[in-house]
């Protein structure tokens, strides 16, 4: 009887263990199954810009209507943004130019004036939680373009930047796009100019898998 009743106690501890090993691994298994992956949203990407003509600094807005993205799906918003690719052809312009004269003179006479200008492409390198960088590459020039960006609640990620013009050797085509449009670059104050810096703002779309 002693023996049986040892032998009893023993099996009740096995089962016990190995039920305990057994939820214990179940539970890694449902973490790991409830990690978040992120992609993009088919055609979701939108990029605006602000440039600016006569000493008042008279506004000019523009967006691209094609953007080509290459990224990795990341478990946050941050790691798919996180050295996301993308090309911009500049063909695809669009200022909402009723004349339809604007958007011609601008690749003509700017784009055109550059060298290797078909497109405008970058690579996103994440800083921190509202900070990144991207190696934007325009004029056969790479030059890092500092951004802050947010992710909102529904899980758009907000871009917003100065690109200097400088930084991408670009006034000489500045200054031909000018001259090109120095009439209608004129203030009150008689002086025809083109600011050499340009407002950001950009857009993504998450979709949490």
């Amino acid at each position: 009887m002693k023996k049986l009743h040892l032998a009893a106690m023993a099996l009740l501890l096995v089962t016990s263990f190995s039920c305990k090993k057994a939820q214990k691994e179940g539970g890694k298994t449902e973490a790991k199954a409830s990690t978040a992956t992120y992609s993009l949203v088919q055609d979701s990407t939108d990029v605006r810009f602000t440039a600016y003509k006569t000493t008042d600094k008279v506004p000019v807005g523009g967006t691209f209507q094609q953007v080509e993205v290459t990224y990795a799906a990341g478990e946050t918003p941050k790691e798919t943004i996180d050295g996301l690719e993308f090309t911009i052809p500049v063909s695809s312009l669009f200022t909402n130019d009723p004349t339809n004269i604007r958007d011609p003179k601008i690749i003509e006479f700017f784009f055109n004036k550059m060298v290797e200008t078909q497109n405008i492409t970058g690579k996103f390198s994440v800083k921190d939680a509202n900070n990144c960088t991207v190696a934007l590459s325009m004029n056969g020039v790479s030059a890092e373009l500092p951004l802050e960006y947010e992710i909102t609640e529904d899980n758009h990620v907000n871009f917003t930047g100065v690109m200097d013009l400088k930084q991408w050797d670009a006034l000489n085509a500045l200054a031909s796009l000018n001259e090109a449009c120095k009439i209608l670059h004129t203030g009150a104050d008689g002086v025809s100019k083109t600011w050499d810096e340009v407002a950001i703002n950009a857009s993504v779309l998450l979709r949490q898998q």
